[in-house]
């Protein structure tokens, strides 16, 4: 009998990008996603995101979205 495969989920992790953002977690950083820019203080670091808290307003940045990174 055949069945069919399963599929499988697969969350990039970019481990150097994870590891810089959390070097920097409590100080203030400038973000380029592919959106665009934002600065803001570096609140968590999670596998897959980055929160931001620019000015009171928490952002979430998916860390596959970050071109580059630069501590204020």
């Amino acid at each position: 009998m055949y069945t069919m495969p399963h599929a499988i989920t697969v969350y990039p992790v970019d481990p150097y990008v994870v590891e810089t953002l959390m070097s920097v977690r409590g100080k203030q950083v400038v973000l380029e996603t592919t959106r665009g820019g934002i600065s803001g203080c570096v609140m968590d670091v999670k596998p897959d995101h980055v929160v931001l808290d620019t000015r009171g307003r928490k952002f979430f940045v998916r860390i596959c979205e970050i071109v580059w990174i630069m501590p204020e």
